[in-house]
């Protein structure tokens, strides 16, 4: 009975080898900043809390209550309303005109520029006494402004409305880019036919761009969860803690320390956020 010699495995190339030790070498320390920064904090405020009464007593809090709600409503109305406005003025901002360019870099400065100066300077533009707002409207009507931040239902539109137009210039050009896309001679065979704005837009565009504006707007979602400034900048969450959202809840606890509240209330976010991203994903991976 003859018997086959088994031929070696061949060895990898010394330059493979070195190759590979300098790549671990590389990306060890970004491996070790995902632990120190991120892997850790997260677990320490998981740890933080942990203790089941917690969550007890921050439901027995009644700003708590509120602040969910406060939390679905900018959810639903503010990203909602700011990427129907987006899809409108990605429309504008794909003409080829030569004046739309000087717009378009007008229109993207709230965007570009830092949150704390812009949303301050706001706050100080809506104060009743001394705010320019104010001001110009005694100048006109002889009459005292309304106190803007006083009134709860008041600053809380406003929060959302400034949210609105921080973020409103960045989601434009991301959906001027879906548009980009669709190439033009759809539209071109649509005008040959006859077919309205309207048409173009309802049998063209709005197909082309419906993945793209349903996971921008999942995405928006999940990023306003986790903004605190539109909100904390502006009215602090005040008046008397009734526009406070989850995102500026936990500083509230931080400024009361207590700091296993200000955890726990960031953790009850997680019900909001993972259903979002799980959506998200799965649109992603299609």
């Amino acid at each position: 009975m003859s018997t086959s010699a088994v031929a070696p495995l061949p060895k990898k190339p010394r330059a493979a080898n070195t190759w590979h030790r300098w790549g671990r070498i590389l990306v060890t320390p970004y491996v070790l900043i995902f632990l120190v920064f991120v892997l850790y904090p997260v677990g320490y405020g998981l740890w933080l809390a942990r203790d089941p009464q917690n969550y007890v007593q921050l439901a027995g809090d009644p700003v708590f209550f509120r602040t969910v709600v406060n939390t679905v409503v900018f959810l639903v109305v503010a990203v909602n309303l700011k990427m129907m406005i987006a899809l409108g003025l990605s429309g504008f901002f794909v003409q080829s005109r030569w004046w739309i360019k000087i717009v378009a870099l007008v229109f993207i400065l709230p965007w570009a520029a830092p949150s704390i100066p812009t949303i301050l300077s706001v706050r100080f533009m809506l104060n009743p006494e001394w705010g320019v707002i104010n001001t110009l409207y005694f100048k006109l009507t002889a009459l005292d402004g309304p106190n803007w931040l006083n009134d709860p239902t008041l600053a809380f539109s406003l929060s959302m409305l400034m949210h609105i137009w921080k973020s409103l210039p960045f989601w434009t050009l991301i959906l001027v880019a879906g548009r980009l896309a669709i190439p033009t001679e759809q539209y071109e065979a649509a005008s040959v036919d006859g077919a309205s704005r309207w048409q173009k837009f309802r049998f063209i565009t709005w197909p082309a761009m419906k993945g793209l504006y349903l996971t921008s707007t999942i995405l928006s979602m999940i990023w306003t969860l986790g903004d605190f400034n539109s909100v904390y900048l502006l009215t602090g969450g005040g008046p008397a803690d009734l526009t406070h959202v989850l995102a500026t809840l936990g500083i509230r606890y931080l400024r009361l320390d207590q700091v296993e509240l200000a955890m726990a209330s960031i953790v009850v976010a997680l019900p909001l956020v993972l259903p979002l991203v799980y959506v998200m994903m799965k649109r992603l991976s299609k």
